[in-house]
């Protein structure tokens, strides 16, 4: 095979897009790692990205798909792996042996790979008591094919299928944009099991088929019993949007949200919501328009254009897809003369797949935003998901234990029993999507103290420092990138008794007047005005979101020209500074860095802990918009053509020279690269900031509380910080020069302009002159801030 055609062979981590009828399956024994480097020895065998298939190294039965030129080469790779477990290869084939070795099966792509087992459990739960005769919705997945004829004839054959067993088509769709093509259907339990017991007969021995799954669930959220609130500013008169959320139904006419809500029911959703459930929406539209009310502040200038993807009981469509529904709710808001809301450049997502952990493959949906980020310029806010199954506590037989515990005790214990189950914690999709911002919770809210006492038996485990919710989910990301990328309040999230074996189980509480955010719910007890409590990265988005455009409120009042700037350059650089405040907590990383370890590992292997954590590091909201007499944050944006690069000037104030004090300088790039599907690099586009070379001067040095370089390169977020206390030795007119670097993209080369912003930030504290030495430098008029 090899000397018929040496080049023929490719190695992927993801099979979307490609020919499964060409695809061999390695199912790989102990570390991919290990596995990759035994692959590239063999000659003709190209590893396509070896990045994407390290996302798989903490996957329990990780697995890397060979594509072959043909049904020839494919058979004759099966006798070679037959051959080697009967100990016959000849001697040209030995490097073969290397591979073999690493494996724990090789076989051609079937129905096993078809139906995951994480859904097949899913399944069997769902039929579970049922009659035979009952119906299960189901996501069929089919193999895209570009060619509109052969795609055609795929999915009758599914069709004929599914009818043939008695069921029914519900819905479809197909986005050449993202490969994606997939019928919604009802199946009786019947043919379920068929499916479950992934029968070579079944639908699930159906070539065409990519994948079956079980119907997406909506992530859910709680709120406390409700009271009667306030009533929002009515004198500012509002603009256009440029922020909306595809959300659950919101009571469009709350005192709190009638005056900002535009509502935009594309989906026919309103009627069957009953408002009284409408609880989802009405948070997440409050906490967007008002921050916790906890917690006073200024409502949004704007108003929010809000379109209902969550119906009835706050889930998704019963009879749609919610990858269409998705698409069509941007493309109606963004393209053409009719659309929507033509101004809208962030897109809160206070949503997730629950049935659909992040395990190394991107989803549908996280392609999705990918291809509608770069499309339209559209900055996606993704909340990361809470995950609520018990967190079982070995060091504490009782609860009374854990209470009595001291707060250094419960954190560790709590962390520690996380940390052990992390690969059960992942993130929801889409959240690992590359060009969005993934959102987590911590343990933040504005709670008076007196009310504390209210939660009762419930207990704080991280009563001492800000740490993630222990409900929050983990990264890493798509190729093991940074994610979550930040941390935003979501309520000190406390845990509760769930039962007691041979030792504690806990899980986290609901919010509540003790623990929680305070927003806008549904009318109850005849209160229409009614507010209530919420928590979790749901919330936390909902902030992200705020806080975003918060920070796009400030650069349209400083810089007269900055709304004449593309949706992409906008989009970019709120992206760029909504991140760049964000820090490492010192205790939090301390407590992962002691607790989870590894315990004398290398100090990447303990930043790849952290990181699942804290992503980037918790931001302030108020550090992300205000300005300081002691600090100057620069910004730029631009687009790098291939292989190019563009070189930022920042000049440094005098005023820090020979000053043995702490400062820091802190730089942020973001981008969003073009995605294709299939490409030999679904990252098509890679920035990165090259080390200034007169740091040596500021005396500072890479800071330790964030990811080093080989985490960070891996996104579309690109963040460096360092710091010092030893007097900087400034010289006159004195710059940084900081080098934004597209290196050469992987594959085939892409031609398009890949739009950056860049987020430079230095800082002394106490010295006062720095903001207006820079300003001075630049020759900016008074009343625009640097």
């Amino acid at each position: 095979m090899l000397a018929r055609d040496p080049t023929g062979l490719e190695l992927r981590a993801d099979p979307t897009a490609l020919a499964p009828e060409r695809l061999l399956v390695f199912e790989v024994r102990g570390s991919i790692a290990n596995f990759a480097a035994a692959i590239q020895r063999i000659p003709g065998i190209e590893l396509v990205d070896e990045e994407e298939l390290s996302a798989s190294a903490e996957d329990k039965a990780p697995v890397a798909y060979l594509m072959v030129p043909d049904a020839r080469a494919l058979r004759e790779l099966e006798s070679l792996w037959r051959r080697w477990l009967a100990g016959t290869l000849n001697r040209g084939e030995t490097p073969w042996q290397g591979v073999f070795a690493l494996l724990r099966d090789l076989r051609p792509w079937g129905p096993t790979d078809r139906v995951a087992p994480e859904d097949s459990g899913v399944l069997a739960e769902e039929i579970f008591g049922r009659a035979d005769a009952d119906r299960i919705p189901l996501e069929i997945e089919i193999i895209f094919r570009a060619n509109d004829n052969v795609a055609r004839e795929n999915e009758e054959e599914v069709r004929a299928a599914v009818i043939a067993r008695d069921g029914a088509i519900i819905s479809r769709a197909r986005l050449p944009d993202i490969a994606y093509h997939a019928l919604l259907v009802d199946l009786p339990v019947r043919a379920v099991r068929e499916i479950i017991e992934r029968a070579p007969g079944g639908i699930a021995g159906l070539d065409p088929v990519m994948h079956i799954r079980p119907q997406s669930v909506a992530s859910s959220i709680e709120i406390a019993e409700a009271e009667g609130g306030g009533v929002a500013d009515t004198i500012t008169p509002l603009r256009e949007p440029i922020l909306a959320m595809l959300d659950g139904v919101p009571v469009a006419a709350h005192p709190l949200l009638a005056r900002h809500v535009i509502l935009d029911d594309q989906f026919g959703l309103e009627p069957d919501a009953p408002v009284n459930q409408r609880v989802h929406g009405t948070a997440m539209v409050s906490l967007a328009i008002h921050g916790d009310r906890n917690n006073p502040a200024p409502t949004l200038p704007r108003q929010v254009h809000v379109v209902p993807v969550l119906g009835a009981g706050d889930q998704f469509p019963p009879r749609r897809l919610v990858v269409d529904i998705i698409y069509l709710a941007v493309r109606a808001m963004r393209e053409g003369v009719d659309a929507t809301a033509p101004g809208v450049l962030i897109v809160n997502l206070s949503l997730g797949n629950a049935r659909r952990p992040f395990h190394g493959t991107l989803s549908p949906w996280a392609r999705l935003l990918d291809r509608l980020a770069y499309r339209y310029g559209i900055l996606f806010l993704v909340s990361a998901g809470n995950n609520t199954d018990a967190i079982g506590l070995p060091t504490f037989p009782t609860h009374t234990a854990f209470e009595d515990a001291t707060g250094a005790d419960r954190s560790t214990a709590t962390l520690h029993a996380i940390g052990n189950s992390m690969a059960d914690r992942r993130l929801f999709s889409p959240s690992e999507t590359i060009n969005g911002i993934t959102v987590g919770a911590s343990n933040d809210d504005a709670v008076a103290p007196v009310d504390r006492h209210l939660a009762r038996g419930n207990v704080d485990p991280y009563p001492d420092f800000r740490s993630p919710n222990p409900s929050s989910t983990l990264g890493p990301g798509f190729a093991k990138s940074v994610k979550p990328d930040i941390l935003m309040p979501g309520a000190r999230e406390h845990l509760r008794f769930v039962r007691t074996d041979d030792h504690l189980f806990v899980t986290p509480a609901g919010p509540g007047r003790a623990a929680g955010l305070k927003v806008a719910a549904p009318p109850a007890r005849g209160i229409e005005n009614a507010e209530s409590y919420t928590n979790g990265t749901s919330a936390a988005t909902a902030l992200a979101s705020r806080t975003c455009h918060r920070i796009h409120d400030a650069l349209e009042a400083a810089y007269p020209n900055f709304m004449a700037l593309t949706h992409l350059q906008r989009a970019v650089i709120l992206k760029a500074l909504l991140v760049h405040p964000a820090r490492w907590p010192e205790d939090a990383a301390e407590l992962i860095k002691g607790t989870i370890g590894p315990v004398g590992g290398h100090h990447t292997h303990i930043k790849d802990n952290i990181r699942r954590f804290l992503g980037y590091g918790y931001v302030d909201a108020e550090d992300a918009v205000a300005c300081a007499a002691d600090r100057a944050t620069f910004w730029a944006v631009g687009a790098l053509q291939p292989d190019r690069i563009a070189t930022i000037s920042v000049p440094v104030p005098v005023a820090i020279g020979g000053q043995p004090r702490p400062h820091h300088v802190a730089a942020t790039l973001a981008w969003f690269t073009p995605v294709a599907p299939g490409r030999k690099s679904y990252r098509s586009v890679r920035l990165k900031l090259l080390e200034p070379d007169n740091l040596g001067a500021l005396s500072v040095t890479p800071s330790k509380h964030q990811p080093d370089t080989n985490q960070t390169n891996r996104g579309t977020v690109f963040m460096r910080c360092w710091t010092g206390d030893k007097a900087p030795a400034v010289t006159a007119n004195m710059t940084i020069d900081l080098v934004v670097q597209r290196d050469p993209d992987p594959g085939t080369p892409i031609d398009e302009p890949v739009p950056f912003g860049l987020a430079v930030t230095l800082a002394m504290p106490g010295i006062v002159e720095i903001y207006d030495q820079v300003r001075q430098r630049l020759a900016i008029p008074q009343q625009q801030p640097v």
